[in-house]
């Protein structure tokens, strides 16, 4: 994959207008960031704000100070991909270097992006967005969550649009033009080996999350069955939709399907299918080590773990077309 950008001109209106955007889009990123941290380190400092009597963070204190100082670095992660977004020494940094973060950023902001605007319409509806920690009690109050979801929205609307700015300005012609018009060879019998695989080995998690979405209980211990509040069935839908995304991206890919779509449209669907079901998955696996709560019951393990590997599977795929057709690009213009 080629480590330079295109040229983009440095005077003229266009340009002028193209720079304010990005300095206006990392402006609000790293804004988005100030309430989360300023809540993790009030925490990590022994501060109880948001976090009501009888909540289970209140009785593991080092855990949870340890947890907190390791998502602080996570956000203020964020902050670096918004300057190497936009700064003249990001365009050094190699193309592993950047794309590894921003699809974590993208698996673990994608789902809270899509989740908690409708999980504020299902409030407004009757439904309940209060979040327990397995024992009755609240976990949070519920102005955290408005606060938090809020910023991580704006922030993944900034990073993204970023993210898309610089991809198109480095890599555009690795998805220009459309699916029947890819050659021979830019996927071979392996990927598409990976593909099936995916899509096979998807059958677990998406049917035990659209069995839970649905309002079924198989699987879940009974603390996980008492607990379940409109959030729940929101995001074991958003599961299966993300689990969708992936595999239907990474068969578009292996077996050019739909002829007449854009490149880019599967390449979109592998990006965020592949990394939402693998990154979130992940994150809530962590869950079990903060000693919050019993953890996950054994199937939702088993599901998660499903969901990592598919994840992980469509991921390869595309790092490998976007490989093979950069080198042929690069063979053609040597």
């Amino acid at each position: 994959m080629t480590q330079t950008l295109a040229h983009v001109p440095e005077t003229g209106p266009a340009a002028v207008a193209a720079g304010r955007s990005r300095r206006l889009l990392r402006a609000v990123a790293v804004l988005a960031c100030v309430p989360y941290l300023s809540l993790k380190v009030a925490w990590i400092a022994g501060s109880r704000l948001g976090i009501p009597d009888g909540s289970s963070l209140l009785e593991h204190r080092a855990t949870m100070a340890v947890a907190n100082s390791v998502t602080v670095l996570m956000d203020g992660a964020v902050i670096v991909l918004a300057l190497l977004l936009t700064r003249p020494w990001g365009l050094r940094v190699p193309a592993w270097l950047l794309a590894v973060p921003a699809w974590v950023a993208t698996g673990l902001l994608a789902p809270i992006m899509a989740g908690f605007p409708v999980q504020l319409i299902a409030d407004l509806l009757g439904g309940s967005m209060e979040t327990t920690g397995g024992s009755g009690e609240p976990f949070l109050d519920a102005w955290v969550f408005g606060v938090v979801y809020t910023g991580f929205i704006v922030q993944g609307l900034a990073l993204g649009a970023l993210f898309v700015l610089y991809a198109r300005d480095r890599w555009g012609g690795l998805w220009a033009g459309r699916v029947w018009e890819l050659p021979t060879g830019v996927i071979g019998a392996a990927q598409r080996a990976a593909a099936v695989a995916a899509g096979v080995l998807a059958l677990l998690p998406l049917s035990a999350h659209a069995v839970w979405a649905c309002g079924g209980t198989a699987g879940l211990d009974g603390s996980q069955a008492a607990d379940r509040t409109t959030g729940f069935y929101i995001m074991e839908a958003l599961s299966v939709a993300f689990l969708a995304m992936a595999v239907t991206g990474g068969l578009l890919l292996a077996f050019r399907r739909g002829r007449v779509l854009p490149v880019a449209l599967p390449l979109a669907l592998a990006w965020v299918g592949s990394a939402a079901t693998a990154c979130w998955a992940g994150w809530l696996s962590l869950a079990p080590l903060t000693d919050v709560g019993d953890g996950p019951a054994p199937l939702t393990n088993l599901a998660y773990a499903g969901q990592m590997i598919v994840g992980i599977l469509v991921a390869c795929l595309g790092v490998h077309f976007l490989a093979e057709r950069s080198a042929r690009c690069n063979r053609r213009t040597a």
